[in-house]
């Protein structure tokens, strides 16, 4: 018994193949593209009120803190480092959830499996 495949598939072969190669370097380069602008951007996140705000890098890098005299405390350090690593935490967070959504536009939502390190 043959198996038969639905219509637009089989066939075309090495055209096809051509197709789906060049559709992949397409995504590539278009990841690689917004990889590069992503890492070009800044995400501010604050804590405490606003009392505590840290700025990271879309490379995940902390480029700035501005911490306000009021929430500075010397005896409840304790609480300003809870804040700096609740502004930190939520900083990196804006930063990787605009990462997914800007690959998961360019993907198409697909699961790209191993070329998930490219980004």
């Amino acid at each position: 018994m043959k198996a038969r495949l639905p219509q637009g598939y089989g066939g075309g072969g090495a055209a096809n193949l051509q197709q789906l190669a060049r559709q992949a370097q397409k995504m590539q380069d278009e990841m690689a593209a917004a990889q590069e602008e992503l890492g070009q951007k800044e995400y501010t996140a604050s804590a405490g009120g606003g009392m505590v705000s840290v700025t990271v890098s879309g490379e995940l890098e902390v480029k700035s803190m501005k911490i306000e005299p009021d929430v500075v405390d010397p005896e409840d350090i304790e609480m300003l480092s809870d804040l700096i690593t609740a502004a930190v935490n939520e900083a990196i967070r804006a930063a990787n959830t605009d990462k997914e959504e800007t690959m998961n536009k360019i993907s198409g939502g697909m699961n790209l499996g191993g070329m998930g390190g490219l980004f």
